[in-house]
């Protein structure tokens, strides 16, 4: 277990967060903005502002200018996901941004067997069972997000999105898509 809250003032890795243990996602495969924000459940607004404050940046394009769009991967929008559970459960964006790095810089290797633990001011990064019970042990309130559970909830937010862009005919680029498609 690493406590990912005490550091020396955010540094910014724009690399991948995580490198191990996804499902095989196209790393190319970008989502827009709005389709990003609401698979990870929050608003437009925080999304661009988590952007422009390199909290969460675009990995696979970033904008570049006037009218132009960024893409988020599938691992942007899980840490998307990730954050905004943080911020739910009380945590600081300061905090937040502080674990997000330290996350990146640690490297992870089953993704589906790790869970952040929080006690509310610092933020844990356990990766096995015995660690957690090691921090809940230490009698203190503490708080759990397993990983791999919001992994899933962003590939199935991401499925309803796509069957519902694809479903609705007044969206312009799902009938972009089906006449490509034809």
């Amino acid at each position: 277990m690493s406590e990912l809250s005490r550091s020396e003032g955010p540094r910014y890795d724009l690399g991948l967060l995580f490198t191990d243990g996804l499902p095989d996602h196209d790393d190319a495969t970008g989502y827009r903005g709005a389709v990003a924000a609401r698979a990870a459940g929050i608003s437009y607004r925080q999304l661009d502002y988590w952007a422009r404050t390199e909290l969460v940046v675009p990995t696979v394009r970033g904008a570049a200018g006037s009218g132009s769009q960024r893409l988020y991967g599938f691992r942007d929008i899980l840490v998307l996901k990730l954050v905004k559970r943080l911020l739910d459960t009380g945590i600081s964006l300061q905090q937040i941004r502080v674990a997000v790095n330290q996350l990146r810089e640690s490297g992870i290797n089953d993704l589906a067997q790790t869970t952040l633990m929080s006690d509310g001011a610092s933020v844990y990064l356990c990766t096995s069972n015995d660690e957690v019970i090691d921090l809940v042990s230490r009698g203190q309130g503490v708080f759990g997000i397993a990983v791999g559970k919001v992994l899933r909830e962003v590939e199935t937010s991401l499925i309803e999105i796509d069957s519902l862009q694809d479903s609705d005919p007044s969206d312009e680029l799902a009938k972009r898509r089906v006449s490509k498609a034809s």
